[in-house]
């Protein structure tokens, strides 16, 4: 069976490695250390992006409003100085063209997701509050991950407040998004929940689970890196099968690409072939 044969495979990789499989809804068909938390690297700004559009809907913001461009954040812990992001680090310079200026929450929303800029994901959190990314988690049913600072935040860093995953909560965000795109739920409405497909959908990072899937396949997918970690995060639509999700997160010394993440390296190519595995199952995922 393709899941034992997944499971040897990954028992051979030094490091962690957890695995969420299933279609959004229903029981996992396959799962590996799901409940294991990982550094979250860019993978916590899908809860950045939920809860967005969740304090939208709610009418505590407006995406279309214009917000300041600006490199300066407090930090997550009470009585450190401002932080700011390293422009060497990021992904996007899209965004530092528009320091001192303005962006609306909306565009720069997208430019988390599409470019995984760290810039725009510490300016989001600024104005939707770090209390709003937790209730997102909650909302989706997540039950070990954590958002506790923005990126680069490194005095919250240095005193224990730590960005967190696991596979089974990016499954439940995940798995609600595909979800509330067709019916009311916690997250978001119908058409806020489709608008994220769509945002997820336009990412550019396509080393990882991406590359693991035939050209043309619809995911809606966000990865995140640093040197040691390397995640893939998606739902997968394809055209002959229902949509599931598929979470592989690697904790490991094969994740040796680097900070910008451009650089395929082994990590990637592990969670390739994974979702090349899983989509050669997609006929026979649980229901």
């Amino acid at each position: 069976m393709i899941w034992e044969e997944l499971d040897a495979h990954l028992d051979r990789v030094p490091g962690t490695v957890s695995a969420y499989v299933g279609r959004p809804g229903a029981r996992p068909t396959w799962t590996r250390r799901a409940d294991a938390t990982h550094y979250a690297a860019s993978t916590m700004k899908l809860a950045v992006l939920v809860a967005l559009f969740h304090a939208t809907e709610a009418g505590r913001l407006d995406l279309d409003a214009p917000v300041p461009v600006r490199n300066s954040f407090d930090s997550a812990l009470s009585g450190a100085p401002r932080f700011a992001n390293d422009r060497d680090y990021d992904n996007d310079e899209a965004v530092w063209d528009r320091v001192g200026g303005e962006a609306s929450l909306r565009w720069l929303a997208e430019r988390i997701i599409v470019r995984s800029s760290n810039l725009a994901t510490n300016i989001c959190i600024g104005q939707v509050g770090l209390p709003a990314v937790a209730q997102a988690w909650a909302l989706a049913g997540a039950r070990h991950s954590v958002t506790g600072r923005g990126i680069e935040d490194f005095a919250a860093r240095d005193s224990g407040i730590d960005n967190l995953v696991t596979a089974a909560d990016l499954a439940a965000l995940l798995g609600e998004l595909a979800l509330g795109a067709t019916r009311p739920g916690p997250l978001a409405s119908p058409a806020g929940c489709a608008a994220m497909l769509d945002v997820l959908v336009a990412q550019e990072h396509r080393e990882d689970l991406a590359a693991g899937l035939p050209d043309g396949t619809r995911i809606a997918h966000k990865n995140g890196w640093v040197r040691g970690v390397r995640h893939g995060a998606g739902v997968v639509f394809p055209d002959d099968a229902p949509p599931y999700t598929i979470v592989v997160c690697t904790t490991t010394d094969l994740a040796d690409g680097g900070a910008d993440g451009e650089v395929e390296d082994d990590a990637c190519r592990l969670i390739a072939h994974v979702s090349e595995r899983v989509w050669a199952a997609r006929h026979d995922l649980a229901g």
